[in-house]
């Protein structure tokens, strides 16, 4: 099979195309033939590393992807051979990523891909939209589960509403029934943001928003999905509603993080933050199950039906789709390795 491998960590063009055996699925495993992979920001940072070799001396990369189950190892069951499925977190402390024209990954980070759903969109889920769950569901006024109408009655703001988890934030909260307020930087992304499904579009660079905000909701808001935490915490501070969550889940750069506390204190507000592989387990299989459920849904889309600009690469230009993540290309960055995404 052909795979894109590094065996040492640095710039993109670390990552080779070679000729490897197609794996065999240990116990609890599956082995799925990969049509699209998905590439996220921790896919480069995680192979740009520290010049070390990865821990089994090589790495396929990326998180993400989608493909077909074609064989499944012990204590599996058979029935989910030929399921079209969709994978989450397969190269997380595993050497076996989804840039790969076929990858092994435990079974329960495998999930059956809505009839309706295309590889595309299989691909697209794992990060972002867990995230994205993740930041709609720990605030003491937000609910623990999502579905149609889970969040009926609350407003959201999505700060950096045009990213990959700013679009899966937007079309989580709206098939919750939430009021979304997307924030953006320019009219280009604020289509992006109305596309997605966003109820008020604010654009920062022209708009004050903490003025916005609270024209459209005066009480404040009950979540914040943030991007860049730092940069915004004194406009989290100004429009988060009594009991609210700033759900932080990135880092300005390693920005230095400073809080005006008793603007926070006054509505028992909370701050809260997020990296998807570290939650905890049940929250994470929660996510699972209900980002399917918004897929199967139809709550779910990508390409500019959905507000996500879709960009594809094949197999051997791995190098350019991780390098495109990194220059921070707005949409979704694929590499289709089979199939017609």
């Amino acid at each position: 099979m052909k795979a894109i491998v590094y065996t040492r960590t640095g710039d993109a063009g670390v990552l080779e195309l070679v000729d490897r055996p197609v794996p065999e699925p240990g116990p609890g495993e599956v082995l799925v033939r990969v049509a699209v992979s998905g590439v996220n920001p921790t896919d480069w940072k995680a192979r740009s590393g520290s010049g070390d070799p990865p821990p089994a001396g090589w790495q396929i990369p990326n998180q993400d992807g989608s493909g077909v189950v074609e064989a499944v190892g012990n204590g599996v069951d058979p029935v989910l051979v030929s399921e079209r499925v969709w994978i989450w977190e397969a190269a997380r402390r595993r050497p076996w990523g989804t840039a790969a024209e076929y990858t092994v990954v435990p079974a329960r980070q495998t999930v059956l891909l809505p009839p309706a759903a295309s590889y595309d969109l299989g691909a697209s889920l794992g990060i972002p939209f867990l995230t994205a769950h993740r930041c709609l569901t720990v605030g003491e006024a937000m609910p623990d589960r999502l579905d149609s109408g889970a969040l009926t009655g609350r407003t959201v703001l999505v700060q950096g509403g045009a990213g990959a988890v700013g679009n899966a934030a937007v079309q989580l909260a709206r098939w919750g029934d939430a009021t979304v307020i997307a924030t953006v930087s320019s009219p280009a992304k604020a289509q992006l943001a109305a596309a997605a499904g966003a109820t008020h579009v604010v654009d920062y660079r022209e708009q004050d928003v903490t003025a916005e905000v609270r024209k459209i909701v005066p009480h404040g808001v009950d979540a914040i999905v943030e991007v860049a935490p730092a940069a915004n915490a004194a406009v989290d501070a100004a429009v988060v509603g009594r009991y609210g969550v700033v759900a932080a889940y990135a880092d300005d750069g390693g920005a230095e993080l400073r809080l005006p506390v008793r603007p926070l204190m006054a509505p028992n507000a909370r701050w809260q933050f997020v990296l998807v592989y570290t939650e905890p387990p049940a929250a994470k299989a929660a996510g699972v199950e209900d980002v399917n459920a918004a897929v199967a849904d139809g709550a779910v889309r990508v390409g500019p039906a959905g507000g996500l600009p879709l960009h594809h690469f094949p197999l051997a230009a791995a190098g350019k789709a991780h390098a495109a993540v990194q220059d921070s290309a707005v949409g979704k960055v694929l590499i289709t390795v089979a199939g017609d995404g």
